[in-house]
């Protein structure tokens, strides 16, 4: 007998979906950082087993949107309602409700089954964590509560072997040695949009873009050519820094990470080019994989 299915895990932002997410996958397929709004695509990480297949997405925290990008983000998240087998609702401790209430009612009513895991489990005590329990089963007592902390691995394999039992019977979607639906770029740019996100304040992360032109792989070495695209002149100078100081480091950063990934030896150039309002352009979202 074999399973295969979709799991697909929503939630509000930073509440730790990509950090279960590369655990049960075991790889860094989505990139992790204390700002919110870090995942912005849809994600399939896919874990093989001799009798099943479990393809996980990940998807960008729940959010109401305030321009065009945010609006595909949150198409991202409806489509994860479409398709799933299983549906992981990701709470932390302390939450009470998702911060878009048509979504609240999509897992209320759901068909399909719910788990309800109550992440960060290590930075509370129990009786706090007994009282999030009694608060969630009366907001949604269709849903299974798994207490977990994704950071701490605390429950993820139970909850991991809990999906596995509701996943139904079929034949893989995917060939056994994919890890992803996603090409070599993506996680490039991921990557380096990672480092941003790390490096930078304020505005900055979320008027950026990256773009991979080119990825050539040799036997012993990629050479990979990005582009960053911001929105505004000031920004590509606060993005180069100091006699280019701070573009340098997010290359020498990024190329540790994607020599890790890769397994291979990496050089990478960065440039930064002004790409006005494509947060709000539609035909540039489509370029970068948004809006369907």
């Amino acid at each position: 007998m074999h399973r295969s299915g979709f799991v697909n895990i929503i939630g509000n932002p930073n509440v730790g979906k990509s950090t279960l997410m590369n655990a049960f996958v075991g790889e860094k397929l989505s990139i992790i950082t204390s700002k919110a709004q870090t995942t912005r695509h849809r994600i399939l990480g896919i874990v093989n087993g001799e009798d099943f297949q479990m393809i996980l997405s990940d998807t960008p925290g729940i959010i109401k949107p305030a321009y065009e990008l945010q609006t595909s983000m949150m198409d991202f998240v409806k489509s994860a309602f479409e398709d799933a087998d299983v549906l992981l609702y990701m709470v932390e401790i302390g939450e009470k409700a998702l911060k878009d209430e048509e979504f609240f009612k999509k897992i209320k009513n759901s068909k399909i089954p719910v788990l309800l895991l109550l992440n960060k489990i290590d930075t509370s005590d129990q009786q706090v964590l007994e009282e999030q329990i009694q608060y969630w089963q009366e907001q949604l007592p269709n849903v299974e509560i798994h207490p977990i902390s994704a950071l701490e691995n605390f429950n993820v394999k139970e909850v991991f072997e809990r999906i596995l039992e509701l996943l139904p019977e079929g034949p893989p979607y995917y060939p056994k040695d994919q890890l992803t639906d996603k090409p070599e770029r993506f996680f490039v740019n991921e990557t380096i949009r990672e480092k941003i996100l790390l490096h930078y304040k304020k505005e900055i992360p979320y008027s950026v873009e990256v773009e991979t032109e080119e990825f050539l792989e040799d036997e012993d070495i990629i050479r990979i050519r990005s582009v960053i695209m911001v929105e505004r002149d000031t920004q590509k100078g606060i993005i180069i820094g100091h006699k280019g100081s701070a573009l340098k480091k997010v290359g020498v950063e990024s190329r540790k990470d994607l020599q890790k990934f890769f397994a291979k030896q990496v050089h990478i150039e960065l440039y930064v080019k002004v790409n006005k309002n494509w947060r709000s352009n539609a035909q540039q979202l489509k370029r970068f994989g948004y809006n369907g």
